[in-house]
């Protein structure tokens, strides 16, 4: 995959001043950014996230997947940290699109669960592709990170493509009553490390 960057800016967030980088895909024409926070340049293990876009879930406030919570907790723990990076991948619904993802949804209504939905319209559980971060993070000079992800494909994935994964960092947030089964499904069929007792009690009402 060939990825070129395009242009940064300064953006002012809540938890403080990020670094927003532009990329492209050239073979598909998608863009990809990432959020950079303090020096992240040098040997030391980055405090990132990898995170795939979630239209629902990071901007309109969805209760069904904890994507949101994740997205903001990441940013808020790396401007804790003093250093750390966010790369936001344009991958929407598990890489199914944002029209198919309201199919699933749909899906889900009538009593499926993630993994069924997605089947029961033609896709695997999870289509991702992580292969545009190693040249993300390698302009960035990053060299190896701290992954905030309860998901060890997610890990398996970035050292496959030569991204050095120094720590799991486990990142769980957002339980509520309408993402309960979405949870159990990620547990149980997609193999996501996640404890009842590291949810807060606010994230259980």
């Amino acid at each position: 995959m060939t990825v070129e960057y395009v242009a940064d800016s300064k953006l002012p967030m809540p938890w403080g001043t990020f670094t927003m980088v532009g990329f492209e895909d050239t073979e598909t024409g998608k863009e990809h950014i990432a959020m950079v926070f303090g020096d992240v340049s040098g040997d030391e293990p980055v405090l990132a996230r990898i995170h795939s876009e979630c239209l629902t879930g990071d901007a309109l406030f969805s209760l069904r997947c904890d994507c949101g919570f994740q997205l903001q907790e990441a940013l808020k723990r790396i401007a804790e940290n003093g250093c750390g990076v966010l790369l936001y991948l344009r991958q929407e619904g598990r890489g199914i699109g944002l029209l198919n993802k309201i199919k699933a949804y749909h899906l889900q209504d009538q009593g499926a669960d993630t993994v069924e939905a997605n089947e029961r319209l033609g896709f695997a559980a999870d289509l991702r592709n992580y292969s545009m971060c190693e040249p993300m993070l390698e302009y960035l000079g990053v060299k190896s990170v701290r992954l905030m992800t309860n998901n060890p494909r997610k890990v398996s994935a970035m050292e496959s493509y030569g991204v050095k994964v120094a720590e799991r960092v486990p990142l769980q947030v957002g339980k509520n009553r309408h993402n309960e089964e979405y949870l159990a499904t990620k547990m149980g069929k997609m193999g996501h490390m996640m404890s009842e007792h590291h949810f807060t009690d606010k994230d259980k009402s």
